[in-house]
């Protein structure tokens, strides 16, 4: 039976969160003069309200969850979150409702995806809350990863459950210390990261803002031409931090920490580096060899966009979709790449391709020598049957979902390629697709809202892994 009082509780706690984080862009707005003052004002006092009435109902002396809840409030905390994060944008001028849960839920979901124009002008209290949903995002999606969807098998995740994991007595205080130290280097990265921007040439606001949605991994600007409105030092800046927020922030915990951070020693991060520059370098060479650019501007380009799709941030600095067949074909599976698990990055996630690849080697193995018995290892750590059943069938329902959406979007009235890197983009958390309509040099306004409700239901089937929703729709969780 499902702990409703519980439920609600903690759900009317995490919109009393986000009711006051409604504060620092009201701030922004009283500060500028901006009308958008208003807008915060009566979003935060309306989500504030209903925060104190589900507080209220649920208030329990018992917070005990079970497996059940843990899936339910996990696919309700997003989608609560957005409904109401939604309220300061359709309060702004002339967006509707369906615009304003499309920005939010990508902002939220940390997929970057936009339908605003006109950034350069837009206030400055949106503009922040924009970015600071896509922060939020950002940690709230990794204390997921790291404490909830193991605990939960989720994906193939099992496999890097802590002891923050277990969710009994004992691990709740444990959990909770371990959510705070993740928080801690978050905002610290992001502090850093918002400083290296404004030595390389952006305005404080600028920095702070892109800062964010860096570490995140969102890719939220401050204006409609992205990175490329700013130095070429910038685009570096950007690279390495997003970058760095595809990496496990669990090596950055452990290295503040005075724990020996053997980056090398782990096998999903010595992955994924080396994925990045193989991939960089080498697509870097191709454009010097077929374009009349330098071999500087070649490599800073390619870096710059192959981190960016990688890491599912989805800045924009030049549309890689024009680079010829080559590249719009590398960049269109780059979407599906993803970064590492414990990262802010969407995508596939570099593990699962690392142990796709063991088993594919065992197999072949074994056709030679059908009596040889093998255990797979990953970190150390006994790949069971369950973790790879787990994996093949995360990886057929991101076919079937990117499948369906893409029929979805070409029913609406979308050309194929719109309808699939619109898909491939939404399900991985990337932000733009490619075309000319939803590429990096476009966003995704003009699209039918039946388009935008549907790849909004995307981006959060895929930051939640999709199983974690998908399990939701079976009937026997609803039966006892």
């Amino acid at each position: 039976m499902l702990n409703i009082k519980p439920l609600l509780f903690l759900l009317g706690l995490l919109l009393s969160m986000m009711a006051g984080f409604m504060c620092l862009p009201l701030i922004f707005a009283l500060y500028y003069g901006e009308e958008t003052a208003g807008a915060f004002m009566v979003s935060a006092l309306l989500t504030g309200t209903v925060a104190s009435i589900c507080m209220r109902s649920g208030k329990h002396q018992d917070l005990t969850l079970n497996i059940r809840d843990m899936f339910l409030l996990t696919s309700l905390t997003w989608l609560i979150v957005s409904l109401f994060a939604a309220m300061p944008f359709t309060l702004y001028h002339g967006i509707n409702y369906t615009d304003a849960f499309f920005e939010t839920m990508s902002g939220v979901t940390t997929t970057g995806s936009t339908v605003l124009s006109g950034l350069d002008k837009m206030d400055h209290s949106i503009l922040m809350w924009r970015s600071l949903l896509q922060w939020l995002g950002g940690i709230g999606f990794i204390v997921m990863a790291v404490a909830i969807l193991p605990f939960l098998n989720v994906g193939g995740m099992k496999l890097f459950r802590t002891e923050s994991s277990d969710w009994g007595d004992k691990a709740v205080p444990r959990t909770r210390s371990m959510a705070k130290d993740l928080f801690l280097v978050y905002l610290l990265l992001t502090v850093m990261c918002g400083v290296a921007y404004h030595f390389a040439g952006m305005q404080w606001f600028d920095a702070i803002n892109h800062a964010m949605t860096t570490l995140s991994t969102g890719g939220y600007s401050t204006s409609d031409k992205s990175m490329s409105n700013f130095s070429d030092s910038a685009q570096w800046v950007g690279t390495l931090f997003m970058a760095a927020g595809g990496l496990p922030l669990l090596l950055f915990m452990q290295c503040l920490q005075r724990r020996s951070m053997k980056v090398w020693g782990d096998q999903q991060v010595k992955g994924y580096l080396v994925f990045l520059i193989i991939v960089s370098v080498t697509l870097g060479v191709w454009m010097w060899l077929t374009r009349d650019i330098a071999f500087a501007d070649a490599i800073r380009l390619t870096s710059f966009n192959v981190v960016s799709v990688v890491t599912t941030t989805g800045y924009g600095l030049t549309d890689y979709g024009t680079w010829g067949g080559f590249a719009f074909i590398s960049f269109l599976f780059l979407m599906l790449v993803g970064g590492c698990s414990g990262s802010t990055a969407g995508g596939i996630k570099i593990f699962r391709f690392q142990i796709a690849l063991s088993v594919m080697k065992e197999q072949v193995k074994q056709q030679f020598h059908p009596n040889a018995v093998t255990r797979h290892r990953y970190n150390g750590r006994i790949v069971t049957d369950d973790i790879v059943r787990s994996i093949v069938t995360f990886s057929l329902l991101l076919t079937g979902v990117i499948v369906l959406l893409s029929l979805i979007l070409v029913l609406t009235g979308l050309d194929p390629v719109t309808s699939l890197s619109g898909a491939i983009t939404a399900v991985a958390n990337v932000g733009p697709g490619l075309g000319p309509e939803i590429g990096p040099a476009g966003n995704f306004a003009g699209l039918p809202d039946l388009a935008k409700w549907s790849l909004a239901i995307g981006m959060l089937l895929g930051r939640l892994e999709i199983l974690t929703v998908a399990v939701l729709f079976h009937p026997g969780f609803w039966k006892y």
